[in-house]
């Protein structure tokens, strides 16, 4: 909406610098700050008034229930904050016309909608079960294929989508993979990513601070596919107008530090499946919107980590009977490492999950980095 003001330039010449998107995705950012620290404390309060409070399972793993108990009766789907502070910030600072931002802003509801879905069951039944694994499924996969309908009938992205393309090398390594290759490629990756940040969420700030440093990495890589110049210079993808899904990540990004200032340890407020599904699927499409879907095992390394500690350790109980780690996902397990570390240490078993957090934020910036990295190495 903002972006209309640099029309006014004849009248006052310094409004010229809304026209450029390094401009606005650093003032959606700050807005979207600024709008979770306002809209923040009076939705915490309106929970705890409710009583959405979160469930903590005491049968699965009782150490970490020793751990993890007293966080019983927090308020959660404080993703609601998330959604209000990016939606609008994006809305004040995006070309409201433009086809990529419409796109991932709706997949950002849309995936927003179906985790509040989940956490109103929860909180309803009382229970830490919400929709079931095949119900998030289906209605991921009915989004997927929309987003397959519209990408591929869309002339900006009818070949580009058809297109795979992997990291370190200039050229498709696929140039059509086909209609049903397309949205099998985009299922995967929407409802892995999607589902990879629901895992990580599990500390205080753990999932949130991951996110940042995933929404940083891709508001460069968003920037510099929409710039024709940087494209062709770095050899990626040239993707006409998608430098706006900066803007969008920019938004992101302050609403994710906006919320880690009440989600920090000892958490205010967890974000529940209504804010981790809602920032994977952002994560996911705008991934999928500038053909670097792949670049995502690396710049979301940490996502990519948590879930497979999962696929592990199922499989591993499954097939053997015996389990890999202590607990999954990932960050459980070294909380209960660290946990035995400290009692036998004599150290205060509190500071334990303020570690593991901070440690895992600075894994998944240098994972980040590295994923931007992978731009010029190719």
């Amino acid at each position: 909406m903002l972006y209309y003001l640099h029309l006014l330039t004849e009248w006052y010449s310094p409004l010229r610098i809304f026209q450029y998107i390094t401009v606005r995705a650093f003032a959606a950012a700050g807005t979207a700050f600024i709008f979770s620290l306002i809209f923040g404390p009076p939705l915490i309060r309106a929970l705890q008034r409710l009583k959405i409070g979160q469930q903590v399972r005491k049968d699965d793993v009782l150490p970490l229930y020793e751990l993890h108990g007293q966080k019983a009766g927090t308020p959660t789907m404080g993703g609601v904050l998330i959604l209000l502070a990016a939606g609008l910030s994006t809305g004040l600072w995006a070309v409201p016309t433009n086809g990529f931002v419409v796109i991932a802003l709706s997949t950002f509801l849309y995936m927003g909608a179906v985790g509040f879905w989940d956490d109103f069951l929860k909180v309803t039944r009382k229970q830490s079960k919400g929709l079931g694994a095949r119900e998030k499924l289906v209605l991921q996969a009915a989004w997927a294929i929309l987003i397959v309908i519209v990408l591929l009938r869309w002339d900006v992205t009818a070949e580009l989508s058809r297109q795979l393309m992997i990291p370190f090398v200039k050229d498709p390594v696929i140039y059509n993979m086909g209609a049903l290759g397309v949205l099998l490629f985009l299922l995967l990756v929407l409802v892995g990513c999607t589902n990879a940040v629901n895992l990580t969420d599990g500390l205080d700030g753990l999932a949130i601070g991951c996110t940042n440093a995933v929404a940083a990495a891709y508001l460069a890589m968003a920037y510099v596919a929409g710039h024709f110049v940087f494209a062709g210079y770095l050899q990626v993808p040239y993707v006409p107008d998608s430098g706006e899904l900066a803007v969008f990540c920019g938004a992101l990004l302050g609403a994710g530090l906006g919320f880690l200032w009440f989600n920090c340890y000892p958490a205010k407020v967890f974000m529940g499946d209504t804010g981790s599904l809602a920032l994977g699927g952002a994560i996911a499409i705008v991934a999928v919107l500038i053909n670097q879907e792949l670049t995502l095992i690396f710049v979301g390394g940490v996502f990519v980590l948590e879930a497979m500690s999962v696929l592990i350790q199922v499989a591993s109980f499954k097939l053997t009977g015996k389990r890999v780690f202590k607990c999954a996902p990932l960050h459980h397990h070294f909380e209960l490492v660290a946990k035995s570390r400290a009692e036998k240490a004599g150290r205060p078993v509190g500071l334990v999950e303020t570690t593991i957090t901070i440690r895992f934020w600075i894994v998944s910036i240098i994972f980040a980095l590295i994923g931007v990295a992978t731009l010029k190495i190719r």
